[in-house]
């Protein structure tokens, strides 16, 4: 288990103005990853450095979105004003966690402008919308060298401060599980700090331009 990706919901303001700024901020670029036709999403990516990326995502207008908790969820995410949606852990083997969530994991795909169809399989949609303090799993099924995070980055993902209860995250990921994302730096502030609400507060990155802190 490693942290996969950070995922950034766009707000009214729409996925391109968030894009620009976002990357105005971190001094790099976000390139079109394109549609989620099962859960009607688009998102753009930024490969950050150690395999692991940043998205911005948001709801289309699209009936998929109904049915699909990723999609309501962001479409929500979206309506409350946008800004950071989930942290995204990714397994080598989806059975363990399904048989603890007692549920199978659902496949999801995203088909790129360049035509490649990149796809997976996630589960803990539900969980991370409920209580966004938890992450939610994938595990990819197109080849490594397809991952959002080739060929690389030059920022690097520096701090998350996180709004929650670490042993309820220690106890959803399980404990053997946490230990493998112990190179992931998580600062845990009170939820009471965060107007009552858990999930991400900020992200702490490393460029060019020295520390960048996007809440």
């Amino acid at each position: 288990m490693r942290l996969d990706h950070l995922s950034y919901a766009a707000g009214p303001e729409g996925i391109a103005s968030c894009v620009q700024r976002l990357g105005s901020q971190l001094g790099a670029g976000f390139t079109d990853g394109g549609i989620h036709p099962r859960f009607g999403t688009r998102n753009f990516v930024l490969p950050l450095a150690g395999g692991i990326y940043l998205e911005v995502v948001e709801a289309l207008d699209h009936p998929a979105v109904e049915f699909a908790p990723f999609g309501r969820a962001v479409r929500d995410r979206k309506l409350a004003g946008g800004g950071w949606f989930s942290w995204v852990v990714a397994v080598p083997d989806m059975a363990a966690i399904e048989q603890r969530l007692g549920r199978r994991a659902v496949p999801g795909h995203r088909r790129r402008p360049d035509g490649f169809d990149l796809c997976w399989r996630q589960i803990g949609v539900l969980d991370a919308a409920s209580d966004p303090q938890l992450p939610f799993f994938v595990q990819w099924e197109s080849d490594r060298t397809e991952h959002p995070s080739a060929p690389g980055g030059t920022v690097n993902l520096e701090l998350l401060d996180i709004a929650g209860d670490r042993s309820r995250v220690v106890e959803f990921l399980g404990d053997r599980a946490t230990k493998s994302l112990e190179d992931l730096k998580v600062r845990w502030l009170p939820v009471e700090d965060n107007d009552g609400e858990s999930g991400i507060v900020a992200a702490h990155f490393i460029t060019s331009r020295g520390v960048v802190v996007i809440d």
